[in-house]
């Protein structure tokens, strides 16, 4: 492993400013937490008791990274207030299994529900792709600095259906992104809207399907599958599918989530009855072509154009179905 050089001052001071800064707006300075009379670190304790029928010391100062002393001291201060019991192990006589009393979940529950209040009061001031902007940050941050032994896990994700608000998401995302990582001019994102609206008016749920995939509550790629139409007549090609706007967001490549979203696609084709699917792309997504490649994609015509302030040379793929 490559050793590794030691942070500027300037990012240093940055994280300490965020951290002043995240810590007063979500309120934790305060001497009871959401108006409680519990500490930051009794909720959080309290909330791990809350979720798990029952645990130990042990279990709770690995999850916590507390201090064995500190977290001993916190957990005969939940019993002598009646919040927690303790029963000792069965199997092993030196283990007591821990678990929240009534009086402890009565305890927690209007903090749980403050909490939740309080968040959704965060989240309210945000429009839809700021929350968006903020959960896809929020998973970052924690992927960058989990250091558990599962840091290297593959994180879950779903694939679902679209839903109101998600095409706009489709289109904000390949204009910000593609002006991002290519330069490419707001006509891209126009190309895109286009396409979208298309999608919505002429929708056929029987030959037609977008998913979307999602990441800790956060939209983190797309694609879209339908019918192939005449670029001139827009009359509807007889068998063939079209596979459009693919996207993985940068902080959940890796993953898999591109091939998956393709791989649904050629299910759905073939389910629908389609004897291809075409694709149009550009030489220069390599990452794309990598992933048409693999489902078995052939590159079928190729020619130079200029498009979104750019000299490209677009592609047409091919997969046959069986």
């Amino acid at each position: 492993m490559p050793e590794l050089t030691p942070p500027p001052a300037d990012r240093i001071e940055q994280v300490r400013r965020f951290n002043r800064f995240y810590t007063r707006r979500i309120g934790v300075l305060h001497e009871g937490l959401l108006d409680t009379k519990f500490s930051l670190t009794e909720s959080r304790l309290l909330w791990e008791l809350a979720h798990c029928e029952r645990t130990t010391a042990t279990e709770l100062a690995r999850a916590l990274d507390l201090d064995a002393g500190y977290l001993s001291r916190l957990l005969r201060s939940f019993k002598e207030r009646g919040l927690m019991t303790s029963r000792r192990s069965t199997d092993d006589a030196r283990h007591l299994h821990l678990s929240l009393s009534a009086a402890g979940r009565r305890a927690f529950a209007p903090l749980d529900t403050r909490s939740q209040r309080a968040v959704a009061t965060l989240l309210g001031t945000l429009a839809e792709p700021q929350q968006q902007q903020l959960l896809q940050g929020f998973g970052l941050i924690e992927r960058l600095l989990d250091d558990s032994s599962q840091r290297s896990a593959k994180a879950p994700y779903l694939l679902r259906a679209h839903r109101p608000g998600d095409i706009g998401w489709v289109i904000w995302r390949h204009g910000a992104l593609y002006a991002q990582e290519y330069h490419w001019d707001t006509r891209f994102e126009s190309l895109v809207a286009r396409i979208a609206a298309d999608f919505l008016d002429h929708f056929d749920a029987k030959r037609e399907a977008c998913w979307i995939a999602e990441r800790d509550g956060a939209n983190v790629g797309c694609v879209f599958l339908v019918q192939s139409r005449d670029d001139v007549t827009q009359q509807v090609l007889p068998g063939v599918a079209q596979l459009r706007l693919l996207l993985v967001e940068p902080s959940a490549r890796g993953l898999g989530i591109g091939e998956r979203l393709v791989a649904e696609c050629t299910r759905f084709a073939t389910d629908a009855g389609y004897q291809r699917v075409r694709l149009w792309t550009n030489s220069i997504l390599s990452a794309a072509r990598g992933i048409y490649r693999k489902a078995g994609y052939q590159l079928v015509a190729s020619e130079p154009h200029h498009s979104f302030g750019h000299d490209l040379v677009g592609e047409t793929w091919e997969l046959t179905l069986a």
